[in-house]
C-alpha cells in the first residue's frame, strides 16, 4: 500500500524562484539626468502593494482609466505572485468590505512591530497621510489643486462613490487587504521582507501620500521602486503646466524619480509589452 508523504512548510517559505531583475529608471535631483540600473530581488523578499484601484471613482475619466488598467494589472500580480511576490491589496476606505475574509484577517492579526521612524498622524479625508516633505522632495510639477479631474466641462462632483477593489483584480489565498500603515509594516517585517513596489493610483496623491505608500515606505527604510506604466495621476490638462493628461503624469513619475524611488515598467515581471493607455496617442512613451 502506498503511503502519503506530507511536507508541512512555513507559511512565508516559497519554492526557489527566479530573481526578479528590474531595470531601475532614477534622475539626479539636480538637473534630471537619467540613470539605469538593473538589479535582481529576491521574490521571497519583496512585497506589491496595489493603491486605491477601487470600483469606481467620482472622476468619470479616472474611472475609465482604471477600468482600462486594471485587468492588465490583475495580470502583472499573478506573475508577481507566481514568483513568490507577496500581494498587498490597498483600497484605502473600503477594507471593511472585506472584514472577515481570511486576506483581511491576516493583515489584522500580523504581529506588531514597531516602526523605525514614527508613523505619519497628519490627516487627510480622515486618514494618516504623509504629506509633501520640503526636506526630501521639491514641489510637484503639476498642480492638482482643483483635484485633478480630466472631464471637460461640466467638471464631475467629488463625492466618493467607490465600496470596494475594483473586481477586474483577483485577492487570493495568501495576499493580504489593508490600508493600515501599522498592518501593512507589521505584514512587511513578519515576512522578512526589505523590498516594496508600488502600483495603482493615483501617483501625485495615494501612492505617494497614503500610509502605506512611498513617501511613508522609503522613510522606514525599504527598497521601493515604482511600476511606472501601472500607475495613473489625477491632473487636468487645463492647469499648470498646460500639457496633456499623459505627459502630466509622466512628469509626476520623473519627480518620485528625482526625489523618492526608481521606477521600472511591468513588462520586466510579465515579459509582455508595457502598457499604455488606449488615448494616450503620444509617440515614444516608457
Amino acid at each position: 500500500m502506498l503511503c502519503a508523504l506530507i511536507l508541512i512548510v512555513s507559511p512565508f517559505v516559497h519554492a526557489e524562484n527566479d530573481k526578479l531583475v528590474l531595470k531601475l529608471r532614477s534622475r539626479l535631483a539636480d538637473g534630471g539626468a537619467v540613470k539605469l540600473d538593473q538589479v535582481e530581488w529576491d521574490p521571497g523578499k519583496t512585497a506589491l502593494i496595489i493603491c486605491d484601484m477601487w470600483d469606481d471613482h467620482w472622476c468619470k475619466s479616472a474611472s475609465r482609466r482604471v477600468t482600462e488598467m486594471a485587468p492588465v494589472l490583475n495580470e502583472t500580480i499573478k506573475a508577481a505572485r507566481e514568483k513568490g511576490v507577496f500581494i498587498i491589496h490597498a483600497p484605502s476606505s473600503v477594507t471593511d468590505f472585506y472584514k472577515g475574509t481570511p486576506q483581511r484577517k491576516l493583515a489584522q492579526q500580523a504581529i506588531f512591530v514597531k516602526t523605525p521612524k514614527p508613523l505619519s498622524t497628519k490627516d487627510r479625508w480622515g486618514t494618516k497621510w504623509c504629506w509633501p516633505d520640503p526636506e526630501f522632495e521639491g514641489v510637484l510639477p503639476i498642480d492638482d489643486s482643483d483635484m485633478g479631474c480630466s472631464c471637460k466641462e461640466p467638471k464631475c462632483e467629488i463625492k466618493p462613490p467607490w465600496t470596494r477593489q475594483n473586481k477586474l483584480i483577483d485577492m487570493v489565498e495568501g495576499d493580504a487587504i489593508t490600508d493600515n500603515g501599522q498592518e501593512t509594516w507589521n505584514l512587511l517585517e513578519e515576512r522578512g521582507i526589505k523590498n516594496v513596489i508600488l502600483a495603482g493610483v493615483h501617483l501625485n496623491m495615494c501612492v505617494l501620500g497614503r500610509p502605506f505608500g512611498i513617501r511613508q515606505m522609503v522613510k522606514q527604510g525599504k527598497s521601493v521602486a515604482l511600476m511606472r506604466d501601472m500607475t495613473d495621476t489625477m491632473y487636468n490638462p487645463g492647469r499648470p503646466p498646460g500639457v496633456d493628461h499623459f505627459s502630466g503624469t509622466d512628469l509626476v513619475i520623473e519627480h518620485v524619480e528625482k526625489f523618492w524611488c526608481p521606477s521600472f515598467t511591468s513588462n520586466d515581471i510579465t515579459g509582455d509589452k508595457a502598457f499604455r493607455f488606449t488615448r494616450d496617442k503620444r509617440g515614444g512613451g516608457g
